[in-house]
């Protein structure tokens, strides 16, 4: 099950469209933070300085289709290869004392 699900549809001229690409674009540059107006709302996102990316393009049924995915783990998914590594640095310490 997603934790969260965001989607919009609809129709933009390829000027607004590009100016919404734009717009994720400086925010990715900017750092960490991305805020992205969507019509009345704003959605905030924490990006890390690695992600994993996707681009798929389909040509059928008299359309062409162009998705760009961007992926990273979650900030509760990152902080656990931190704790894994806690207990290995506790045993060294017991290890020394022995």
């Amino acid at each position: 099950m997603k934790d969260l699900k965001f989607e919009q549809k609809g129709s933009l001229s390829r000027l607004e469209a590009a100016d919404q690409l734009s717009a994720l674009a400086e925010a990715l540059r900017q750092g960490g933070n991305v805020e992205l107006e969507f019509g009345s709302g704003t959605l905030s996102l924490q990006v890390p300085d690695e992600v994993s990316t996707e681009i798929e393009v389909e040509v059928g049924d008299g359309q062409v289709e162009l998705e760009v995915e961007l992926k990273w783990p979650t900030v509760q998914s990152e902080a656990a290869p931190s704790r894994a590594k806690r207990p290995a640095r506790t045993r060294g310490r017991a290890d020394r004392t022995s």
